[in-house]
């Protein structure tokens, strides 16, 4: 059998680099702090901070939401807890034509929320701010964009109104290579084959923080949301920051088998890569016994398909065979400030190019722990004199 070098070398036909999916929080930074909340309440005309707004505002925008469902004939679903939502989304998506937006969805989960306590001094009512967990109402819109294809935008009913977007790059490249005319054949979220695997790496290269944001300010015009575009106006704008965020590179073999014979050889001899020792080679981080979160490795099995997981803190690098053709090597950011980055969307571009460091050192271990595996081509045998 051949070993991991030679698999990669001679029998891979399409190598692709793209961020995968990309989960933003969208929040106001003024209101983030007591004092922003008070200049909120009274930019609305508030010479008394009470919080009695924050309930009007959060009536009036569920109202609006399900008017606006209505008039716009566009699907209400109440989800059910420990419903896959995607799996409910889907049977909509497949019969949606278009861009729009194919359906809200309403679930109950938890949210950081503004609580209010009222004080009396003598004739004085002042009334203090202070975060607290609750859980609430969350409106998922699910829309078809022209430039990203399926996407949902969460939004809290509750103040401080945060925004949660989940976008997928794989889904944006597609849309862009078919402008482009670049003929290409889908592997679910990714490329099975491409006529000119240059252009679509550049393609997928090019994905910036403004394609982004643009999103983000196409949909906030389009949807009913708790503040309005005069709030907007008066300061209390949302900004963007990345809450997680996945960079792949995908591998397509030739057959099947293949890519079996490669995840095999990869499991059984890189169990190890989890331990400290290994993590720090991987992601250029100096490991001690005081370096908290977690190191590990583990093979998780969904039917008869195995994943390899090698963790660190809270980012991990995930390989998996796709859809039986394909390897996928994927590093996923759950906290951007495990590796040194803060959480601003202007970090897109370094963290995606350190993700693409960490795929490319990973796939390069696997390959070096491997050079001295017996080769698929017969060696010359040297008979002895």
């Amino acid at each position: 059998m051949p070993n991991v070098a030679e698999l990669i070398r001679n029998h891979v036909t399409l190598e692709v680099d793209c961020v995968d999916r990309l989960y933003l929080n969208a929040y106001v930074p003024r209101l983030q702090a007591e004092g922003g909340v008070v200049g909120f309440l009274r930019h609305l005309g508030q010479n008394i901070p009470s919080p009695a707004i924050f309930g009007q505002i959060t009536q009036a925008f569920k109202t609006g939401v399900r008017a606006w469902a209505e008039q716009n004939n566009i699907p209400w679903v109440e989800f059910i807890k420990g419903q896959r939502k995607d799996d409910v989304v889907q049977r909509y998506r497949d019969r949606f034509k278009g861009e729009g937006v194919v359906l809200v969805g309403v679930a109950q989960e938890r949210a950081k929320a503004w609580h209010a306590t009222k004080e009396v001094y003598g004739r004085h009512i002042h009334f203090s701010y202070r975060w607290r967990t609750v859980y609430v109402n969350h409106y998922y819109f699910y829309v078809i964009d022209s430039e990203w294809g399926p996407a949902f935008i969460k939004v809290c009913a509750y103040a401080p109104y945060t925004i949660k977007v989940c976008l997928n790059g794989h889904e944006w490249a597609k849309r862009q290579a078919t402008r482009q005319r670049i003929l290409f054949t889908a592997l679910d979220n990714g490329f099975l084959s491409c006529a000119a695997p240059a252009a679509l790496q550049a393609v997928c290269s090019a994905l910036s923080t403004t394609d982004i944001q643009q999103f983000f300010d196409r949909w906030l015009c389009r949807l009913p949301l708790p503040l309005t575009a005069a709030d907007r106006a008066a300061g209390f704008a949302y900004t963007l920051s990345i809450l997680q965020m996945e960079v792949s590179r995908t591998q397509v073999f030739d057959r099947p088998l293949r890519g079996r014979e490669f995840f095999e050889e990869v499991i059984r001899d890189n169990l190890d890569l989890g331990r400290p020792s290994r993590v720090q080679l991987l992601f250029e981080r100096r490991i001690t016994r005081r370096t908290p979160g977690r190191f590990s490795t583990r093979v998780i099995t969904h039917g008869v398909l195995p994943s390899l997981h090698v963790e660190y803190k809270r980012c991990r690098i995930k390989q998996y065979f796709k859809e039986g053709r394909a390897l996928r090597t994927e590093t996923t950011f759950n906290d951007t400030y495990d590796v040194g980055v803060k959480r601003g969307l202007s970090n897109f571009a370094y963290l995606r190019t350190i993700g693409q460091n960490f795929n490319g050192r990973l796939l390069q271990l696997e390959h070096t722990a491997h050079d001295c595996g017996l080769s698929e081509v017969p060696q010359p045998r040297h008979l002895e004199r």
